[in-house]
């Protein structure tokens, strides 16, 4: 019988080296890795347009139509707002038994540049909104398809989209090998700056590969809080103000008349003071010299849309002195149903912990709240930088051998963000030296693919039959 995800196992406390590789190669007994390479539609699948719907419904109403728009266009887009329907799914998969904290949703594009507060440019996981401990490989997997539809976009063969799989994994895989032989500190130290980064890039990829990574580096040092000032701001009586783009981005004083938006602006800067007992003494201090200047509701992302965003726009020393937050609405993980809730009240505090948790180094600014809305409705929040050098890659400019150099860092990546919370021996011994299991995911990612273009034609014919609206505002 396979252990649940709620039954979680792992060495005794301190256990030494040996005891916790032998506890892996137990695992590996129970749920061999060639287990992994299965994926079979449960009979009672639930319908995954019913979960999306479900999600919805607690959503802003009239910005799902664009969630729903942006799901259709294409199986990649629908993949990115879908994870609730893949965490479903992989609850009914194979699992090792043996935990780390999850980013729940670790899709290529979840993988970027960011900086770190010492101001130098890193790569790594950025997107924790349905962060959880659970089996370490559902993120492995939720990677692995995601380079399958990216690859079938792209118009890449089976043998291209297998290696660039195939790949993924081993680096995943070695990674934690090198990870299970290191110092705790030592796990914890490190990181993917930005020589390592080309290094990496300068063996692995194409020329054009290493030009889109250099001008992606270049363009990621320049999105900051003053860039979003010059973009997203306007002058109102001779004082900025964030310039209103519906129903994209709508001015928090464009949304309610002036009685309930006198509430709400009390309600904002109730937020940010009380977010700030969140944060470090130090950054505490520095946020306390800024002000409040303005505030706008803004859609972000593909599977986020609907969700409760606001950006606020604070003013340091004097108005062309910007910092811009944002508060994006955490909910329950979709995780949740399939390992079991979180251990933090405040849904703000699981995402942020879960953050610290897996990345190298995190946003100074990055905190929680929880706000009574105007509505009556309790809903928690964690605030972030808005931009902070923060790029992204565009997997249709990819060649295969730079999706497969993608794939790499990102495992590599995603290894190190596991081993700080999961037991790296015991999951080093699990996957072993050989390569069982990078050719189990590389099958699992194929047929999951094929799942997802299946859900992604239900949504398209949902849409077209009237069932579900779709609507992406006029640029």
């Amino acid at each position: 019988m396979l252990p649940s995800a709620t039954t979680a196992m792992r060495a005794a406390p301190h256990a030494t080296p040996e005891k916790r590789a032998a506890f892996g190669k137990e695992a590996r007994r129970r749920s061999p890795r060639s287990g992994h390479a299965v994926y079979r539609p449960s009979p009672d699948r639930p319908d995954p347009l019913e979960i999306l719907e479900a999600q919805s419904a607690a959503r802003v109403p009239e910005l799902v139509p664009i969630r729903y728009a942006r799901m259709t266009e294409s199986p990649f887009r629908f993949y990115r707002g879908a994870a609730a329907v893949m965490a479903s799914d992989l609850a009914d998969t194979p699992r090792s038994g043996l935990v780390a904290q999850l980013c729940g949703d670790a899709h290529m594009l979840n993988f970027r540049l960011l900086a770190s507060p010492e101001r130098q440019l890193m790569f790594d996981i950025n997107d924790f909104d349905e962060t959880l401990p659970g089996p370490w490989e559902w993120d492995v997997k939720r990677l692995s398809a995601s380079l399958v539809i990216a690859g079938r976009a792209n118009g890449f063969d089976d043998s291209e989209r297998t290696r660039i799989v195939s790949w993924t994994v081993r680096a995943y895989r070695e990674a934690m090998i090198r990870f299970a032989g290191m110092s705790n500190l030592d796990v914890w130290y490190a990181k993917i700056g930005a020589d390592r980064l080309k290094a990496l890039a300068a063996t692995a990829s194409t020329k054009r590969g290493q030009k889109n990574l250099a001008s992606a580096m270049a363009k990621a040092r320049t999105r900051d809080s003053l860039d979003a000032f010059g973009k997203l701001t306007e002058t109102v009586d001779g004082r900025p103000r964030i310039a209103a783009d519906p129903p994209l981005l709508v001015p928090a004083g464009d949304l309610l008349p002036d009685i309930e938006r006198s509430a709400l602006e009390r309600t904002f800067r109730g937020l940010v003071e009380r977010y700030g007992r969140t944060l470090p003494s130090d950054r505490r201090a520095l946020l306390q010299d800024y002000r409040l200047a303005d505030v706008a509701r803004k859609v972000v992302g593909v599977g986020s849309v609907g969700t409760r965003c606001w950006i606020f726009l604070l003013l340091g020393r004097d108005d062309q002195d910007p910092l811009f937050l944002q508060a994006k609405e955490a909910d329950t993980s979709v995780l949740a149903p399939h390992v079991g809730a979180s251990r933090y009240p405040n849904q703000g505090e699981r995402v942020v912990s879960g953050q610290r948790l897996m990345q190298a180094t995190s946003d100074i600014f990055l905190g929680w709240e929880r706000v009574d809305g105007i509505d009556g409705k309790k809903r928690d929040f964690y605030l972030r930088q808005l931009r902070d050098w923060k790029g992204i890659a565009l997997p249709e400019r990819m060649q295969p051998k730079d999706m497969r150099a993608f794939g790499e860092l990102c495992g590599v990546t995603l290894a190190r963000a596991h081993a700080r919370s999961g037991d790296r021996i015991a999951i080093a011994s699990y996957l072993g030296s050989g390569d069982t299991f990078d050719r189990a995911l590389a099958t699992f990612a194929e047929a999951y693919a094929d799942q997802n273009e299946r859900d992604h034609q239900a949504l398209v014919d949902a849409v077209r039959a009237g069932r579900l609206p779709a609507e992406e505002p006029a640029a």
